[in-house]
């Protein structure tokens, strides 16, 4: 049996970076052992690695697109940025679908798109925190530039595909025929 995978969506560099800040300075450390990351599947089985390699070339050709920022929600014991985006609930749709008879009952929960920055905290902790981060909080919008797909081997996620979304062609100046 192959290990399960993990897909995430990826963000631009500065996007990536600022969430990546905000969860160094805010998940405990010693359990601090992934990037910040939008998860869309949390295990999907390795054994269907060529089928959902295709799948994930396929919806690759879309241009990016923006994800709105919309609040901040409480996990209990941690804080995660909401987040928005009608292209990206119809992309987790799609996959959803084509591997429905595959997702644990976790994936087959309703997508709630979320980026993680605190979890495993003190309940007190994670309380304060969002506290703080909602006095601060105005919307804010991010840039989606792919989809990742990691192997979950027991411990740290290990890096297994990148798909990078396809950049609209550069638009020709000159002459329109006249």
């Amino acid at each position: 049996m192959l290990s399960p995978l993990i897909l995430t969506l990826g963000l631009d560099a500065p996007d990536q970076a600022r969430f990546e800040r905000l969860r160094q300075a805010h998940f405990p450390a010693a359990m601090n052992h992934i990037p910040a990351h939008l998860t869309l599947f949390h295990h999907l089985p390795g054994e269907l690695l060529p089928d959902i390699d295709a799948a994930l070339a396929q919806l690759a050709v879309q241009p990016p697109f923006p994800i709105e920022v919309t609040g901040l929600r409480s996990l209990g014991r941690g804080v995660a940025f909401t987040l928005a985006s009608p292209v990206l609930t119809r992309l987790r749709a799609t996959l959803a679908q084509h591997f429905h008879d595959s997702l644990t009952p976790q994936d087959r929960q309703a997508f709630r798109p979320h980026v993680t920055i605190q979890n495993k905290a003190t309940p007190e902790a994670a309380r304060a925190l969002l506290a703080a981060m909602q006095a601060e909080f105005s919307h804010f919008t991010v840039r989606a530039d792919s989809l990742l797909l990691w192997h979950y081997r027991g411990g740290p996620w290990e890096h297994a595909a990148n798909y990078p979304f396809a950049s609209p062609p550069p638009v020709q100046g000159g002459d329109e025929g006249g």
